[in-house]
């Protein structure tokens, strides 16, 4: 007879190669056709509800792995949740307005200031939604789950709407204004920016050290002194009006060979020392509220510069004498506003001098206007010191290149009325990590009114009309009616009518006696779009406010979750989240921001045709993502091998306990009658599941990912089923021990593939194919309920003790294997010396069977005194006896066929 055909050996279909890539697009559009987010929505219903509100990503080409990172622990926690028991609709978004657009739309030949404005929107709009779709069929091949054939987009009809009834109840509570003011100007994309739309770079700058001599010296100062100032941007020189000094420093008078020079008194000699002058006579000192209202003649034109006074100016840089163009800076323009300063601005929206600089200066740009304003100063003995300095510099975070600060007239929306507000708010959010807390703060603490307009064709319009007399129109019935007409209509209905044909019918205005009206021509912010996503979406969708949950990346503290903040806040009350969670950037291998401009982004949809999405999932939650997180194909190979381990463990699983070897739920035990040592396999198993439950809802899915493959390779493989094999392949299919191992199988398969199934969606959803739940998917399912013993406390603590012994018993194996007195674990007899407790232990956990236990054939007690290990003494011996021919254990059994008693049983 053959024996080995008598084996009960593991059989299965499910394969040991994932094929991932392959099988993938089959589970995802069998996904589809099931309509599976709708039946997650349906078997929640009435539920309490948890809200993941989608941080729109903008719709401009493919899909990077920082999209993947996010929309994967996005889909995690939608899918943990739902088998936690939450109803959890998720809506994902996309922005579709600003310049990135409008640069592609250029790129493709279309010229937007030689075409009507109403046709390139047009274009733009189209472009936009075919990269929504192209980003869709991205984010939907990672196997995430959402209403992705009803999201909100930025660019509809019904989002643009709710936005303009935002603006216009922020505008009517008097948080809405119009204001001169110096704001963040990018020549590059010739519009005012955010500060969240600004990044810091370091740039060699010059700087330059300049005379101006008194002009008036108010009985104080005689006309051959000068006040000596520093700068960084020599382009401003031509634009300053003024020198502002600190009324408690202490300014000092001194004769040099460059005549009376004015400077703080604390940098006398290191300003000498860098100027190189000798002659060094200190004539007399002032406190700089003696020098206020002073006039000095500016060097390059016939005009006064003003000195004054004011708190912004320190004693860390320069000569404690602060050149002061009100025109170019937010402390400038504010110091200059309280000595009735003009916001003189002498620079074009592409960064140009203007016609006023002079005719030596017009039309070059800022960075050509350093230089040629530092040689004017220079021929003209002004210029007392030139160098250069590498200082950290405002730039366009879409361009990436260099901002100016220039003085314009913008719509901005009020920080200031709602500061304490949003403050308080910020401390009823739970943070995660906590310095997210601190971080909101001090952006909100610290930073201006909000410069809301922009100076684009590509966005929604600042529904603003102006009267003849050029006053702003803040009217509730005009900020519906143009919200009904872009419901209606959509946005580009204000740049296809002329201003009268946007307003209602019959409309009056005090200002505009002869009924004519002027529109705004900039358009909003585009964080104004999204920070309004709360209402546009959410509450427009029934989803209610606040959402339960904000997660997106770590820049969006200056972005999304702070314009979001601001409105939501202006506009309902309280903030628009419960909670908010962020994540790091996506580095290479050498631990570089990946990013197409440095040549080492890896797309997504390149890992996921080689590896598979589900290895993709894996890495995103295994890495550490609150922080910065790598990606090489090194770490990719990694993640793999974890994966590998985990399938082989589902599939040796599978192969005991699948129908092929005639094993249904119908052939459970009651768990109550399993053995102390299968009973302890669940109590494991009970543990991790509440441990990975409570991870999952504290979205620590490194711990998730670590808890559960540490189970099964270790607890699991290593253990368990390595010892449990001698049962499952050679006891009679029926036999209730098999069955009792079995049932431990069942329950380790059914609790594990519904605790990887948020991570794992698609080998998940395989397992399950093979294993049969109840569920047509296993994303229907709900986290599992393993089985609870009452003495589970007892029957770990004596587990742990036999783990003990066990671990003395494979050190003298390995030691016998070295010096050769056997090979294989069955080829030992072990006999061991144990203290009378412990072979109590022994006898009651392992019976006749504790050499099946250590996976050795023969296991004798003895009294004589051994080697000694950690907790017991211990020899090995070759076992005598004959190797059955079907179990491979070593017998003493006379049988002519040389069956052991069992398999011989077993045959019978």
């Amino acid at each position: 007879m053959e024996y080995k055909e008598t084996l009960l050996m593991p059989k299965t279909k499910f394969e040991m190669r994932g094929k991932l890539p392959s099988k993938e697009p089959g589970f995802q559009k069998r996904w589809k056709e099931q309509n599976i987010y709708e039946k997650m929505l349906k078997k929640r219903e009435g539920c309490e509800p948890f809200v993941l509100h989608d941080g729109p990503p903008y719709a401009n080409g493919d899909i990077h792995l920082g999209h993947a990172l996010n929309k994967i622990l996005k889909d995690v926690i939608i899918r943990s949740k739902f088998m936690d028991g939450y109803k959890v609709p998720y809506i994902p978004g996309w922005d579709t307005h600003g310049l990135p657009i409008e640069t592609a739309i250029q790129k493709l030949g279309h010229n937007r200031k030689e075409m009507e404005l109403a046709d390139f929107r047009k274009l733009c709009y189209n472009y936009a939604m075919e990269q929504v779709e192209k980003q869709k069929a991205g984010f939907l091949s990672l196997g995430v789950v959402g209403d992705y054939d009803h999201p909100y987009i930025t660019l509809t009809k019904e989002f643009e709407a709710h936005q303009i009834e935002i603006f216009g109840k922020m505008a009517m509570n008097g948080l809405i204004y119009k204001g001169l003011k110096p704001v963040y100007w990018s020549p590059s994309s010739e519009t005012a920016l955010a500060e969240a739309e600004i990044e810091y770079k370091d740039v060699k700058s010059p700087t330059i050290f300049v005379k101006f001599p008194v002009k008036d010296g108010k009985g104080i100062l005689d006309t051959d002194t000068s006040f000596v100032i520093w700068t960084t941007t020599p382009w401003t020189i031509p634009a300053n009006l003024a020198i502002c000094l600190n009324k408690d420093y202490t300014y000092a008078l001194v004769n040099s060979e460059k005549g009376k020079l004015i400077v703080l008194e604390e940098l006398v000699d290191a300003l000498w020392e860098k100027f190189g002058l000798q002659e060094k006579q200190l004539l007399k000192t002032f406190k700089g509220s003696e020098l206020e209202m002073i006039t000095c003649q500016h060097p390059l034109y016939d005009r006064e510069s003003l000195i004054i006074l004011g708190d912004h100016v320190t004693a860390d840089a320069g000569t404690g004498c602060v050149h002061t163009a009100p025109g170019f800076g937010a402390d400038d323009f504010f110091v200059g506003q309280k000595y009735g300063l003009p916001a003189y601005c002498n620079v074009d929206e592409h960064g140009c001098m203007m016609s006023d600089a002079g005719e030596w200066l017009a039309g070059q740009y800022v960075d050509d206007a350093n230089k040629t304003v530092t040689q004017k100063l220079d021929e003209i003995g002004a210029l007392l010191k030139l160098e250069f300095i590498t200082h950290s510099y405002p730039h366009d975070w879409r361009t990436k290149k260099p901002i100016i600060f220039r003085a314009t007239t913008q719509w901005f929306a009020s920080i200031d009325k709602i500061r304490d507000q949003l403050l308080e708010e910020i401390d009823n959010v739970d943070w995660i990590p906590k310095w997210g807390q601190q971080r909101m703060h001090n952006m909100i603490a610290d930073r201006g009114d909000w410069c809301i307009s922009r100076q684009r064709a590509w966005g929604v319009p600042i529904p603003i009309f102006y009267a003849e007399d050029d006053t702003p129109i803040m009217d509730q019935t005009v900020f519906d009616h143009v919200a009904g007409l872009f419901k209606e209509f959509g946005s580009n209905i204000w740049f296809e009518k002329e201003a009268k044909d946007l307003l209602q019918e019959g409309y009056t205005h005090p200002g505009s006696p002869n009924g004519v009206f002027r529109k705004e021509t900039d358009t909003m912010d585009v964080w104004f779009d999204s920070g309004s996503s709360h209402t546009g979406a959410m509450v427009e969708r029934g989803l209610g406010y606040p959402a339960d949950l904000y997660f997106e990346g770590s820049d969006q503290y200056r972005g999304w979750f702070n314009s979001s903040l601001i409105i939501g806040t202006a506009v309902h009350g309280h903030s628009p989240y419960k909670q908010v969670l962020s994540h790091g950037f996506v580095m290479d291998g050498k631990g570089v921001k990946m990013s197409k401009s440095q040549w080492n982004a890896v797309a997504p949809g390149e890992i996921t045709k080689k590896y598979g999405a589900d290895i993709l999932r894996l890495w995103a939650a295994s890495v550490d993502y609150q922080a910065d997180c790598s990606m090489s194909d090194e770490i990719l190979k990694q993640i793999s091998e974890n994966y590998r381990k985990v399938r082989n463990t589902f599939r040796f699983l599978l192969a005991n306990i699948d129908g092929e070897n005639d094993f249904t739920k119908a052939d459970l035990v009651d768990v109550n009658t399993l053995p102390a040592l299968d009973k302890y396999m669940l109590i494991m198993l009970a543990d991790v599941c509440e441990k990975v439950k409570k991870a999952y809802g504290e979205y620590r899915f490194a711990d998730v990912t670590s808890m559960l493959t540490n189970l099964m390779t270790n607890e699991f493989s290593a253990y368990y089923l390595d010892y449990t094999k001698d049962i499952l392949y050679i006891e009679k299919k029926d036999s209730n021990r098999r069955r009792q191992v079995q049932t431990v199988l069942y329950y380790a398969v059914d609790t594990l593939v519904r605790l990887w199934a948020p991570i794992l969606t698609h080998t998940a959803e395989e397992v399950n194919d093979f294993f049969h739940t109840e569920e047509e998917s296993i994303h229907l399912g709900a986290f599992p309920v393993v089985p609870i013993f009452e003495n589970a406390d007892e029957i770990k603590e004596k587990v742990a003790r036999l783990m003990l012994i066990r671990a003395d018993v494979f050190k003298a194996l390995e030691e016998a294997r070295a010096e050769k007195i056997i090979g294989k674990s069955l080829e030992a007899h072990v006999i061991i010396n144990v203290n009378d407790e412990d072979r109590a232990l022994i006898e009651e956990y392992c019976g006749n069977k504790f050499n099946q236990w250590l996976i050795v054939s023969r296991v004798s007690f003895s009294v004589d005194e051994l080697k000694a290990y950690e907790v017991c003494q211990i020899a090995v011996e070759k076992c005598e006896g004959k190797v059955c021919p079907r179990c491979w254990n070593i017998t003493e059994s006379n049988a002519e066929d040389g069956l052991c008693e069992r398999c011989a049983a077993v045959l019978e």
